[in-house]
């Protein structure tokens, strides 16, 4: 098993092959070459799971994939749904509200460190960092309660740069992005640089990045519609900045710091024109300034974190961490922010933003050897405190009440291995919860009435267990049950009080969400063939569903079902070729009559589409290396025929050649041009359908070259 530890001072460092081992990157439609691989411990599991081993699905992006994917599109989002068949299609937005892995939200992660905020659901924990910036992409398949709060989807875990040299290393690279019509408002780029070295213990790390990106433009040459109230990443300025400082006592325990911050803000040059989505029109721009000041994310994530590989035998993990994150949307003279004493009616411009800090702390304690290293326990607890509110940043008022949540949660995990062929997990994790809200008065469009504070507790006991059978030398079956525990969006429900006499302690709504995740898999590796699937279903009794309501998206707390099967085959031809298909397919449907059986289909804004995805690597010398992938997302019908989903076919390529100094890159994206409305376009139910009935961009070319030194 791979640890990440540092060699003594003065001890060379050794090459640290931290890639996931071949059978667990499946999922991908596009993979790297394939070599022989050490297996990967996986820091998103608390007891230090090896990748491939665990009753749980997980998929680790190594830093060569994101590469390939970068070198194609900057849009974090599309990386994902790139590598994850049943993460949902890119919105090619700011927000990823309708983003959904599995049909429900993951938790999202920096180094551990929690970045969605399911108190005041932003939609914006998919831009809280710069993938420049990571190292790998850890993820976990369905639900999880091993970090706590929030992970019903799954956990996805961006681990940052780490240092690799002792001698100074530095590294450079620039991309310039832009349509193949050559429309000059369509041009961006970006910078990047980073310096790492080691010396007598000490090790650190600083990167930074700048990205400009222009307007997008879709298959026939029109320019997509802008997203003035939610944010857009096109026509955008976003920098990154990374810190890490460390020092390794001995070999076996070391102590690091390190900082992320990262802003992404509009430059409100052009205003929203809307389409007619019953006609087939969709919304486009044009130049404008929008009123107010530009969305943007502004996001600070730090973490002090101590380790010890053989405290007595055991290994201790602990951390500290704090995020500060600011998500400012656009403005307007929305219905919900008119009050008639500060202006008349119909007339108020205000804008909003989102406002949550978090104070945390985890503590692990593992012991690998037990009973002849047959067992293995993992024992901890977690504590959190999020404060969140939502303010009307032009009139300086709380639209949504400044809220506490307070968590603290031990845990216990066992891993036992009976026989050599058989592997038995389960754990316990028990959740203490409290939510603190004072009393509040809402705005004047909720009627202003006083709401008088509570402070609801919870308390729940999450469990999982898991078996995995090594079936023959290259099959694997396994199969687990997990739960997952999150909050509904509170201050949605918070700010739409709109009667008097209510008490927070009484609303049903404020009840957490707990997630059963039921799967059962198989895994098979023989010679140069490679296959995984897995079957599951995710059930919440009291789950939560976004509605759109004027405008506003709402939180609808009723039963809901999902089911899906996730697959994915490699074949490696060659040594230097690659062929890759992964699949998923995901029903989903929720209760909306209060009866306690499922009647109506979930939409495109709480599930995928179905999806096929085809991939083709290809080193052709030392020098030369080509990519092509490509995902067909299939038709879907809803109850609702107006979000019936007409599919589409997108096919990238890229090709990377690699000087005396240096790698070149040449990416197109939607390689054929294909002109589409996005699937969160056609098939999100929405009121405000016709300013979000955007396309998707059309060929796109980027331009790359990065060296290091």
């Amino acid at each position: 098993m791979l640890r990440f530890y540092r060699p003594a001072p003065g001890r060379r460092l050794p090459a640290v092959t931290a890639l996931v081992g071949a059978m667990l990157a499946l999922p991908a439609a596009a993979e790297q070459r394939p070599t022989e691989l050490d297996s990967v411990t996986v820091s998103a599991t608390r007891s230090g799971s090896v990748a491939g081993e665990t009753a749980q699905k997980i998929t680790v992006i190594s830093r060569e994939q994101i590469e390939r994917q970068l070198a194609v599109s900057s849009d974090q989002a599309q990386v994902l749904s790139n590598l994850l068949p049943s993460y949902s299609p890119s919105r090619q937005k700011l927000s990823n509200a309708g983003e959904t892995f599995r049909g429900r939200n993951p938790l999202f992660m920096i180094d551990g460190v929690p970045q969605s905020n399911p108190l005041r659901d932003s939609s914006r924990d998919g831009y809280t960092i710069d993938l420049s910036m990571v190292e790998r992409i850890e993820i976990i398949h369905g639900a999880s309660a091993e970090h706590g709060l929030g992970a019903t989807g799954g956990i996805i875990n961006f681990v940052t740069r780490r240092t690799r040299s002792e001698a100074l290393r530095q590294h450079a690279g620039i991309r310039f992005t832009g349509p193949t019509d050559s429309a000059a408002d369509g041009l961006g780029y970006k910078l990047d640089y980073r310096v790492e070295g080691m010396k007598d213990g000490w090790e650190f790390l600083a990167g930074a990045s700048y990205q400009t990106q222009g307007l997008f433009y879709d298959g026939g040459g029109r320019s997509i519609g802008v997203d003035n109230t939610q944010g857009d990443i096109m026509d955008s300025v976003s920098h990154d900045i990374l810190l890490k400082l460390g020092y390794w006592f001995d070999e076996d325990q070391n102590l690091a710091f390190s900082l992320n911050r990262f802003v992404l803000k509009g430059n409100n040059d052009y205003v929203n024109v809307p389409g007619d989505a019953d006609a087939g029109i969709p919304a486009t721009s044009r130049r404008g300034t929008p009123a107010g000041k530009a969305p943007q994310n502004d996001v600070t994530t730090t973490s002090l974190a101590y380790k010890h590989s053989n405290l007595a035998g055991h290994e201790l993990a602990a951390q500290l961490y704090s995020q500060r994150f600011r998500a400012r949307f656009g403005g307007g003279t929305f219905g919900t922010f008119q009050d008639a004493s500060l202006a008349p009616v119909g007339t108020l411009f205000d804008q909003s933003q989102n406002e949550s800090d978090k104070l945390g702390a985890k503590f692990t304690l593992s012991r690998h050897d037990l009973f002849s290293d047959r067992l293995t326990l993992t024992g901890g607890f977690d504590m959190l405190q999020d404060t969140t509110r939502q303010m009307l940043i032009a009139t300086d008022r709380e639209w949504v009440p400044e809220t506490t949540f307070r968590n603290f949660a031990p845990f216990l995990q066992a891993e036992l291995r009976p026989v050599e062929r058989l592997k038995l997990q389960a754990g316990v994790r028990r959740e203490y919860a409290e939510l603190k809200v004072d009393s509040f008065r809402t705005v004047a469009s909720a009627n202003g009435v006083l709401v008088e504070g509570g402070e609801p507790s919870f308390q729940e006991t999450l469990f999982n267990a898991g078996i995995v059978v090594q079936a023959t030398d290259w099959a694997q079956v396994f199969a687990n049950y997990s739960e997952g525990f999150g909050m509904p969006d509170v201050g949605r429900v918070l700010r739409g009080i709109n009667q008097s006499g209510q008490r927070v302690d009484d609303f049903l709504d404020l009840q957490p969400i707990v997630t059963d995740n039921r799967e059962l898999g198989v895994r098979l590796a023989h010679g140069p063939l490679e296959f995984e699937a897995s079957y599951f279903e995710s059930d919440a009794d009291l789950g939560s569903r976004l509605v759109n309501v004027g405008g506003v998206y709402q939180v609808r707390r009723e039963r809901t079902e999902i089911s899906g099967v996730e697959a994915s085959a490699a074949w490696r031809v060659t040594d230097d070729h690659r062929l890759s298909a992964g699949y998923a397919r995901l029903t989903g449907r929720s209760d909306t009559n209060g009866d306690g059986k499922v009647d109506t289909d979930l939409d495109g804004a709480n599930i995928s589409p179905n999806r096929l995805s085809l991939g083709w690597l290809a080193r052709w010398s030392d020098r030369l290396e080509t990519q092509v992938q490509a995902n067909h997302y299939f038709d879907r019908s809803f109850d609702k025929a107006s979000l019936d989903f007409d599919g589409y076919s997108l096919v990238d390529a890229s090709v990377s050649y690699r000087l005396s100094e240096g790698l070149v890159s040449v990416g197109v994206e939607n390689l054929f041009n294909e002109d589409y409305v996005t699937y969160y376009g056609q098939s999100a139910d929405s009121t405000t359908r016709d300013e979000r009935y955007f396309k998707g961009r059309g060929r796109t070319l980027t331009v790359g070259y990065r060296v290091d030194f």
